[in-house]
């Protein structure tokens, strides 16, 4: 049986098959927000004791699954230069007896799981160690939210792709948040024709009958001051994706033979006037916000959701990996604006487009931020990595530009990038800061533009608002955002390039999980 660890980083967990051997992680810090408790030194590989010196702590992880996961952690001092340096790691094989028995705090407060824990060597053949941990989570990463579905939406004809109806996930503010909104759409990418709506019709991402009934709030939507401090106690709802378009497409007919509903801008108004009659009407403040394909939301819609809200409500927009940039892909083809132009005309989005916009450049060209944003009234803050993983894995260097797999390891691991690679993602970097250009330099417009391997930020807690997450001038996302939002200060910052900052969290993606890359 072999050990695993699990990889922590960019917003996602995973399991890699190791050999038995130490492996340090990054020098990443252990997620110590996620809770620990001390279980003793007496943990083996191999039949010997991993490090001669250290300090253990054991880790609960859990995820929508409610699958359970122990790790620990050291700090090694040993004469062997590999062991040096802070590690952390996930050693199997372990197996949890019972499932915690939780007692649920009355708030978001402490969290107390029983574990009864055998670990198991193979190589030994018996039991090596029985113990009984407490394991104490004074703030969890995150917390479950359940589901709400817009039912009335339907008789509107507002749909997902299969005609069910579309949903959000809700808490509630309190405290001297309870008249402030925030509304964060899902990202999740397009399909730009029948064929490719068709395979995402049956999926999360085209019905509300496949989601999960909850998911985890973390990042901007965690209801604990410690990591959200301008919005823990604000209504935080995140819309989910379900319509292809970001949210824009209205197409009246519905062919039979597939049965697709382009009706994303539909669903857009149904879940507002929803949330309207759920007192956000009464709103004194309202963040727009969204992530990815709900980032493009968040700017697509910004004025219009301004427009829906009343006049004394303080309106203002953040788009998180949203500012999706029409360049060239490595074999000199317009493979994204091709894309885009496909998917604008698949669901009929153009007439929903401003007409500031579509009286200077082709109406589908307004899907591109870099055309749009510039037309936008409402104040608007952009949160993007200068090296966006999306945009470089998929408009950059997709599959159908890079025939031989030049690029496969470089979009996995930055640091896996050839020089001529880095040099051309230098040139997209270049071409990304020159998109920004026509926004401005008006202080209701923010800006965090770091120079990271990224893709989403204010999502995860690692990345929002953390000891170790990321800044610029000092300054980590979360404080950015709220100062310019409650008007603080003013922000906006561009980073310097690649390798210049130490406080990225750069994505490293399993080549298991992402074989097309």
């Amino acid at each position: 049986m072999d050990d695993r660890r699990i990889c922590h980083g960019g917003g996602e967990s995973y399991l890699q098959e190791v050999p038995r051997t130490p492996i340090r992680s990054q020098n990443r810090k252990p997620p110590t927000d996620v809770g620990f408790g001390l279980c003793g030194s007496w943990v083996y590989s191999s039949g010997v004791p991993v490090f001669s010196r250290r300090r253990w702590g054991l880790f609960y992880v859990h995820d929508e699954s409610k699958s359970v996961g122990i790790s620990s952690f050291s700090e090694t001092e040993g004469s062997d230069s590999k062991l040096k340096g802070r590690s952390w790691h996930f050693l199997n094989p372990m197996k949890v007896l019972r499932h915690p028995k939780t007692m649920k705090p009355k708030s978001s407060g402490v969290k107390i799981s029983f574990h009864l824990i055998r670990m198991v060597d193979a190589r030994l053949r018996g039991w090596l160690s029985l113990l009984i941990c407490i394991l104490i989570t004074l703030k969890a990463d995150g917390f479950n939210v359940g589901i709400t579905y817009v039912e009335n939406a339907v008789v509107k004809g507002a749909v997902c792709l299969d005609g069910s109806p579309p949903a959000y996930h809700f808490d509630k503010g309190f405290g001297a948040g309870i008249n402030n909104w925030l509304v964060h759409f899902e990202g999740g990418g397009w399909c730009n024709n029948v064929t490719t709506c068709l395979s995402r019709k049956n999926t999360r991402l085209g019905s509300s009958k496949q989601m999960v009934k909850q998911i985890v709030f973390s990042g901007i939507l965690s209801n604990g001051q410690k990591f959200n401090p301008d919005f823990y106690n604000w209504n935080r709802i995140k819309v989910r994706y379900c319509d292809g378009a970001s949210f824009t497409g209205d197409v009246e007919a519905v062919n039979p033979a597939t049965n697709l509903h382009f009706r994303g801008a539909r669903v857009f108004v149904a879940v507002i006037e929803d949330l309207l009659a759920k007192g956000m009407k009464n709103a004194k403040n309202a963040l727009l916000s969204g992530c990815s394909a709900g980032g493009l939301t968040s700017i697509l819609h910004c004025d219009s959701f301004h427009s829906l809200l009343p006049v004394s409500t303080k309106v203002k927009c953040l788009s998180d990996a949203g500012y999706f940039i029409n360049v060239k892909d490595v074999s000199g083809a317009q493979h994204i604006q091709d894309f885009y132009d496909e998917v604008v005309t698949t669901h009929g989005s153009a007439k929903n487009f401003p007409v500031s916009c579509t009286s200077t450049v082709k109406p589908n060209m307004c899907f591109f931020p870099q055309y749009m944003a510039q037309h936008i009234q409402t104040p608007l803050f952009l949160l993007n990595a200068a090296y966006d993983s999306w945009q470089i894995k998929n408009s950059l260097a997709p599959g159908v530009a890079d025939p031989h797999g030049i690029w496969h390891s470089c979009k996995l691991d930055i640091k896996s990038c050839s020089s001529s690679q880095l040099q051309t993602m230098q040139g997209f970097r270049v071409e990304f800061l020159s998109a920004l250009s026509g926004l401005g330099s008006s202080s209701s417009r923010g800006m965090f533009i770091n120079s990271c391997y990224a893709h989403c930020q204010s999502e995860m807690q690692e990345t929002w608002l953390r000891a170790d997450s990321p800044v610029l001038n000092k300054t980590p996302i979360a404080k950015a955002v709220g100062d310019w939002y409650y008007d603080r200060s003013p922000f906006q910052k561009i980073d310097c390039a690649y390798p210049c900052d130490s406080s990225c969290h750069n994505r490293i993606f399993d080549p298991n999980e992402h074989p097309g890359v």
